[in-house]
């Protein structure tokens, strides 16, 4: 019986079924391929290039270190906020055309549909972002260890799933497509570039540091500096710890509005 119970709440086939659905609505439009790789390639290209000819090893914080290959990790968690944030569109998107109302009437437990679908919105954010690490190295970029590259990753699965629930709440909280894309625009600029992605914390001034502790990619940033290159403004244990608290409640909030929302 329990067993049973255990599969009603985790159901492996709805799981696969929206993975699969994310991973192919993602692949088969190839604007949004190619879209989502260039601004992450033009702040490589042109600033994270032209600002490594510049003494900006003078700068606290890129003491011993390229602008570059300070930037790169930077970029990545700059992919991971808005692939993650983005996958609540979807969201939106189906209820608009009448397929959430679908899937919500189902005989599926809504924790596996909503697990499927945020799992296919991580994956496309990570793959996309394992490209751009793939690019920086190309550029120049040096990797610390392989070791350090397989930890990036697990910042990368938490990063992402943080956003990705964040972007779920407001998703289940806002009627409308063009609603949604004016809050993330309001809310992940900000976010962007309160993270420490493009200059480092050390080098602003105190009262914006404080703003910037409170900013959730602030650590993801940091600890992908960490694990990519080995430099890093705190302690990874912390980095680590911060995300996986956000990533657990973000994640946890997503999934149970998500469970609340109405397909009407």
């Amino acid at each position: 019986m329990r067993a049973i119970g255990a599969r009603r709440i985790i159901d492996p086939l709805p799981i696969y079924t929206m993975w699969l659905r994310e991973m192919k609505r993602f692949l088969r439009v190839k604007a949004r391929v190619v879209g989502s790789l260039l601004m992450p390639l033009f702040f490589l290209a042109f600033l994270g290039l032209p600002m490594s000819f510049m003494p900006a090893r003078q700068i606290p914080g890129l003491e011993g270190i390229g602008y570059l290959d300070f930037l790169a990790p930077g970029i990545v968690g700059m992919t991971l906020l808005f692939a993650g944030t983005m996958s609540g569109a979807s969201v939106i998107w189906d209820k608009e055309f009448g397929f959430l109302k679908e899937v919500l009437v189902a005989p599926v437990n809504r924790f596996s549909v909503i697990l499927g679908r945020s799992l296919g919105g991580m994956t496309t954010a990570i793959i996309q972002a394992l490209v751009i690490v793939g690019i920086a190295v190309a550029m120049g970029v040096t990797l610390s260890s392989v070791a350090g590259f397989f930890l990036a990753l697990v910042i990368m699965i938490l990063t992402c799933a943080t956003f990705t629930g964040f972007g779920l709440i407001i998703a289940t909280k806002l009627g409308n497509l063009e609603g949604f894309m004016a809050i993330m625009n309001l809310i992940v600029f900000p976010i962007f570039f309160l993270s420490g992605a493009l200059f480092p914390i050390q080098s602003m001034p105190s009262w914006l540091r404080y703003i910037m502790y409170i900013d959730p990619l602030t650590y993801g940033v940091d600890g992908l500096r960490g694990t990519l290159i080995g430099v890093s403004a705190f302690p990874l244990w912390l980095d680590f710890t911060v995300l996986l608290i956000l990533c657990l409640a973000l994640a946890t909030l997503g999934s149970y509005f998500f469970s609340k929302m109405e397909a009407d």
